[in-house]
């Protein structure tokens, strides 16, 4: 037997009868031969974690632009704060943590700059609109590896396509079709919303938009007063629900899914539309406006050739736009579009301007 075989018999001893297993994977979109140590959820991780749109991320906003905190989260922390709720979910479960990790460390690759504001304005621009779940999937499928794509499992790919909720979509609950066939994936989804929750209620009161006594006391009485707490809750609930149901799929408690679900809505109005935490944002309007304009009208210069020979011009500009980072979008229209002093011919010794 090989490692991996060997760790594909672990999985069957130790995980639950429910869980996903690496040896009974659907398949990838293209065969190959698997590794000889790492079984393909583990593999189709380390993949994830070594691609270039997931060190992008450290440079996209999660909520407040270009913040001059030093703690303040990322697209990336949060990224990594969904992956740790995530595994701890599926490691109490008994369901297979590299899986579950894997969508989760994939789950927003193909968010755009400007966080949320970035995507709304892409959806108008873009005909046929624009979700950054699909443009994940479309990252982990095609864009990496020079068109390669990472060839990724079934389940994983499954997993990030099926994550979104939306602004007022829940995370369990959901009919057969929106979620994700594995438990895994499901865990992937309830996760991120728990995350982001309390991180943005961190975010929000280090940033001085409300004081801790602002939120809302129901679920703060429920939950807890702090993100920990509010956390250690989420997640005690949901192990406990999907366990007392036999893991037919993963579940919250009908107390528990209202607390997390009014705090997800107080924040849409104290903070993800909040004039003063957005009073950057419309200009992300004019600055993707700008370079989508340009992009196309020069796309020898920005866009991939193949994409535009085989799928059409909209959809190379929609690729280059949604993987820029915030710095990077800025930068290039201030290049594009800012006008540069005029610095006229300068003297030898480095001294005068010459007459």
């Amino acid at each position: 037997m090989t490692i991996r075989e060997e760790l594909e018999a672990r999985e069957r001893q130790i995980l639950a009868p429910q869980a996903s297993l690496s040896a009974k994977t659907r398949g990838r979109l293209r065969p190959e031969t698997e590794d000889d140590v790492r079984p393909a959820f583990q593999h189709d991780r380390d993949r994830i974690i070594h691609c270039k749109a997931f060190r992008r991320l450290k440079h996209k906003t999660q909520v407040f632009f270009a913040p001059t905190g030093d703690h303040y989260r990322t697209r990336l922390t949060h990224t990594l704060e969904v992956s740790q709720i995530a595994r701890t979910i599926a490691k109490v479960l008994r369901l297979h943590e590299e899986l579950t990790e894997a969508i989760a460390l994939g789950h927003d690759l193909g968010h755009t700059p400007f966080g949320h504001a970035g995507e709304r304005v892409l959806q108008d621009l873009i005909p046929g609109g624009f979700n950054h779940y699909e443009q994940s999937l479309r990252i982990v499928d095609v864009l990496e590896n020079d068109g390669r794509g990472l060839n990724l499992t079934w389940e994983v790919r499954d997993g990030i396509a099926k994550h979104s909720k939306g602004k007022s979509g829940s995370p369990v609950g959901v009919p057969p079709e929106k979620r994700s066939a594995t438990l895994e994936g499901q865990i992937a989804r309830v996760a991120d919303l728990i995350a982001y929750v309390n991180h943005d209620i961190d975010d929000a009161v280090r940033a001085g938009l409300f004081q801790p006594a602002d939120l809302p006391a129901g679920p703060i009485t429920r939950l807890g007063a702090t993100s920990s707490a509010r956390i250690a809750s989420l997640v005690k609930d949901v192990v406990t629900e999907t366990l007392a149901a036999n893991l037919d799929e993963i579940r919250m408690g009908q107390e528990a899914l209202s607390a997390l679900l009014e705090l997800r809505e107080f924040l849409f109005e104290a903070v993800y539309e909040n004039q003063v935490s957005t009073a950057e944002f419309p200009k992300a309007s004019g600055v993707l406006g700008g370079l989508w304009d340009k992009v196309r009208q020069r796309p020898d210069a920005f866009l991939d050739r193949r994409t535009i020979e085989q799928e059409g011009l909209d959809v190379a500009a929609r690729d280059f736009l949604a993987g820029m980072t915030d710095r990077y979008a800025v930068r290039l229209f201030e290049e594009l579009f800012v006008p540069k002093p005029w610095v006229g011919p300068f003297s030898l010794d480095g001294l005068a301007w010459p007459d």
